[in-house]
Parts: structure tokens; C-alpha cells; sequence
């Protein structure tokens, strides 16, 4: 068996793990079968975030493939966060991408159940949805931690990933969005995203009842933050976009403005956001999506007072698959060998 590759000083593990402030962002692949657009995004991003997301056919949309797109990212020099989706595949493509994405050097995954085809370019497609986030986290931390398949056969080298899921916590029902969370958890989720965050409230709130439930010891929470551009854009947020809500306050501020300057507000906006969401406890960082704008993430951060990134010294190890079936029937909410899938229940098509 393979030793774990240890994870340099500047890894988004390492970050979270060290717990200083993390910040990713996000790269949507182009509709093209090229990688120069990332990697000169990507060059923009470079030494102000963590990791940057590269999304996997976000909204149902056809684009270059997120692994393809992880390793034009990892090519100009920024650690990616490759996103994977039940939509497409079946339980056994899903582990098949996943083994290749560790194969190719990609650090990270984020798992999600993705948007029906419906939604996007492809109305007709037929959707797979095999597994669901939850389902695939626990598939994901069982080939890592007990280096075997969903269907038990065994792996070698095995992966070593750092975990990742997404979170509404705006959705109703509101009560039930923190335990929501814990499923995630239980299931091997090591760092989540959150849903853009413009109610400042919710999120508090939200926050607060995932550390009555102690979830934040258990996994690092990024808010997502994203800067407005246009009325347009505000206007389709507001209507279409399933768990964001915007108050009236922030609406009435940017519609307040000339045109020409919604884009320049909305990153005032998304700054004050960013130091405001930094200051409630158990928030371990901040995922900024800038809707096409990448260029745009660094004067967000430096109006929140983020800046550049200061490198960590020190590498860390790996995850280290911990053995057999043994070790991990005594984790909370993972099933014993031959057990039922877990299923997330309540779930919205996107998580």
C-alpha cells in the first residue's frame, strides 16, 4: 500500500485545520473544450484564496468537465476543489471519477446531488441520481478511511481526499436545517458551503444552532458570499434562485444607485458580508462566488480587511484510511457493513 501524500503548508486542509480564516472561490468551466480560460482565472486567484471550485455542469448546463478543469487549476499554481454530482452517474462511475480525481493529484472534492436536467441545456436528459450527497459522502470516506468499494472490494493505493459538502441553511424548514447539516457530517463530510448568505439574521441564527449541536467541532462551515453585478442579476436571484433571500434593506441599497454603479455597490456589499459573517463564531472561513467576475475576489477581500493569504508553516499529514469495517462501526452515524446507504431525506435537487 502507498504512504499518504502530506499536505503542503498552503493546502485548504491545512488552513481549516489550523484555524485560521479560510477563503475559496469559484470557477464555472467554459462551454468549450478548453482549459486556458481557468487557468487565467485561476491566475487571477492565485495567493488570495485557499482553493478555488470548479463547478460540474452547474445548472444542468453542459461545460468542461470538473476534473479536466481541476487540473487546469492545478497547472497555474491554485488548489482546487473539485465538485462531483449524482446527477450524471450511477454509484459506479461516481467512485470511478472519484479514484481518478485522487490519481490526477486533486486534493479536494465537493460532493453534491446536483440540479435536474430540466433546469439546464439538456431538458430531455434523463437523470441518474443513484446516490444523493449524503449517500456519496459516506460512499467517499469509505474508499478513503476503509479503502474499499461501495460494493466491498477493496482499494489499493486508496484516496485520501479532503471531504466536502454544501448547505442551505435558508431553506425551509428552517428548524430542521442544522440537523440537516449533521447528516452531512456523520456521513464523512469534513467542510461544508454554505448557500449565499445576504440575511446576516438567518445565518446567525442558523449558526447558533449548529454550535448547540456542536457541529462546528465537527466540520469547518464556509458562508458563501457573492457580490451582485446588476439589477438583472438581482432580480433573478430573488426569483429563481431556491433558498437565497435577500432583504429589503440590501435590495432597496443597490436598486438606490445608478446603474453603472450597482456592480461597484455589490461589492461593497458582499465585503461588509464577508467581516460580518467572520465574526460569528464557528464560522472557520468564507466561499466568495463572483458569478463570472473572478477579478473581482481580491478587492473584496482587501475592503474586508482579508487581504492576501499568509503562508502556514508546518506540513500536515493526510487523511489515513483507518482500517476495516472494525474501526468505523464506532463512528456515530455510519451504518455497519451490509447496512442500508444512508439517505438525506428532504433533500432539494442542488445539495
Amino acid at each position: 500500500m502507498s504512504t499518504p501524500r502530506p499536505l503542503p503548508p498552503g493546502s485548504l486542509r491545512h488552513r481549516l485545520e489550523s484555524g485560521d480564516f479560510a477563503v475559496t472561490a469559484e470557477i464555472g468551466p467554459p462551454r468549450g473544450a478548453g482549459g486556458g480560460i481557468i487557468g487565467r482565472k485561476a491566475g487571477l486567484l492565485r495567493g488570495w484564496v485557499d482553493a478555488v471550485n470548479i463547478t460540474d455542469n452547474q445548472g444542468s448546463h453542459v461545460r468542461l468537465a470538473s476534473w479536466a478543469g481541476s487540473m487546469a487549476a492545478l497547472a497555474a499554481g491554485v488548489e482546487p476543489v473539485m465538485q462531483l454530482t449524482c446527477r450524471d452517474r450511477n454509484r459506479i462511475a461516481l467512485q470511478s471519477d472519484l479514484l481518478g480525481a485522487w490519481a490526477a493529484g486533486i486534493p479536494n472534492v465537493l460532493l453534491l446531488t446536483g440540479d435536474h436536467p430540466k433546469f439546464g441545456d439538456h431538458a430531455g436528459a434523463t437523470p441518474v441520481f443513484d446516490l444523493d450527497s449524503v449517500q456519496l459522502v459516506w460512499v467517499a470516506r469509505t474508499m478513503r478511511d476503509e479503502r474499499r468499494l461501495l460494493s466491498g472490494r477493496g482499494i489499493d493505493p486508496a484516496p485520501g481526499w479532503f471531504i466536502g459538502a454544501v448547505e442551505n441553511p435558508f431553506a425551509p424548514p428552517a428548524g430542521f436545517r442544522a440537523g440537516r447539516l449533521g447528516k452531512k457530517i456523520a456521513a464523512g463530510a469534513e467542510f461544508v458551503q454554505t448557500q449565499l448568505v445576504f440575511d446576516i439574521g438567518a445565518f446567525t441564527r442558523w449558526m447558533a444552532s449548529v454550535r448547540d449541536l456542536g457541529l462546528h467541532e465537527r466540520c469547518r462551515i464556509l458562508a458563501g458570499v457573492g457580490a451582485i453585478r446588476s439589477l438583472r442579476a438581482l432580480g433573478y436571484m430573488r426569483a429563481n434562485v431556491p433558498g437565497v433571500h435577500i432583504p429589503g434593506e440590501i435590495d432597496r441599497r443597490l436598486r438606490a444607485v445608478p446603474g453603472s454603479r450597482v456592480a461597484g455597490e455589490g461589492l461593497r456589499v458582499a465585503a461588509e458580508i464577508v467581516q460580518q459573517v467572520r465574526e460569528i463564531p464557528g464560522t472557520a472561513g468564507v466561499h466568495i462566488i463572483a458569478f463570472g467576475n473572478e477579478g473581482a475576489v481580491p478587492e473584496i477581500l482587501e475592503r474586508a480587511g482579508v487581504g492576501r493569504r499568509v503562508p502556514l508553516t508546518g506540513a500536515v499529514p493526510a487523511a489515513v484510511p483507518q482500517g476495516n469495517g472494525a474501526a468505523r462501526a464506532s463512528r456515530p452515524g455510519v451504518p455497519p457493513p451490509g447496512a442500508a446507504l444512508p439517505r438525506e431525506g428532504g433533500k432539494r435537487h442542488g445539495d
